[in-house]
């Protein structure tokens, strides 16, 4: 992948690219073992009225990643959740979040998943979500969407003949929600599901691409949130978009769905 900075990706560079990352994944997910469920220092980002918290887990998986796919594709930039933007030689950007879900990360709970998209300009290339403490790699661009688990690989359709009345919702938690209209949205579209639970960060996307559940409704989302997640979505036969019917990748308020009726349906309710 040594080469010199690309106008477009081809097929070829995207597969080579994805499965350098692939690569990459395992030892970001050997770094995030040796601190899961141990005894763990605890950073809050952000005031004493708020908690947005970081750890050397955090840390040190970020910095792995950004060497790896820097030394794998050096003309590439690389955006970050804990270091911020390293530019590149092109509009191609490597996106990390080194742990979606630290909440769940510092609480003991398998939900959470190191990310890892690849985006040039405003189109998503490929996605990656690693659970090493599930041994599930989660992955998709054109090619498709598939899930690495025990040797296998298996690929991922989400489920297409659902109505929101069927319909599985999940949502990480309403505390999410930026303000009481947005809340509503979601409690008016929630009413009208089968189920509706809380909790799965970047998991219920994948869960959602794996068929087992329907709908994942989430905001406030920042790009590393979301970017690397919707290539497996939408290779997976599902729709992810903003409140405004298009790609999420500046994040904000976020309905995935797994077909596209469904989407539809709780687009007309937003």
């Amino acid at each position: 992948m040594n080469k010199a900075p690309l106008t477009e990706l081809t097929p070829q560079d995207i597969a080579e690219a994805l499965s350098f990352a692939q690569q990459a994944m395992q030892g970001a997910g050997e770094i995030a073992m040796r601190y899961f469920r141990q005894p763990l220092q605890v950073e809050n980002k952000l005031d004493e009225h708020s908690f947005d918290p970081v750890t050397q887990a955090d840390r040190e998986i970020e910095a792995y990643l950004r060497a790896e796919l820097t030394r794998c594709c050096p003309t590439f930039g690389v955006i970050g959740e804990e270091d911020g933007i390293t530019p590149g030689m092109s509009d191609i950007n490597w996106i990390i979040d080194p742990i979606d879900g630290t909440k769940a990360f510092i609480s003991g709970f398998p939900t959470w998943g190191i990310l890892v998209g690849l985006q040039q300009g405003d189109r998503v290339l490929a996605g990656l979500m690693h659970q090493p403490a599930t041994d599930e790699l989660f992955y998709g661009s054109t090619a498709g969407a598939f899930l690495q688990h025990g040797g296998q690989t298996l690929a991922m359709q989400s489920r297409q003949d659902v109505r929101l009345e069927e319909a599985l919702l999940y949502c990480t938690h309403e505390s999410m929600f930026a303000n009481a209209e947005n809340l509503a949205t979601f409690r008016k579209v929630a009413a009208k599901a089968r189920l509706q639970r809380f909790g799965g960060d970047c998991y219920s996307y994948c869960m959602l691409a794996l068929g087992q559940i329907d709908l994942v409704i989430e905001d406030t989302l920042q790009p590393y949130d979301i970017v690397p997640l919707i290539p497996i979505i939408e290779a997976a036969g599902g729709v992810i978009t903003d409140a405004q019917g298009k790609s999420p990748v500046a994040g904000g308020f976020v309905v995935a769905a797994g077909n596209k009726r469904l989407h539809a349906e709780v687009m007309a309710l937003l």
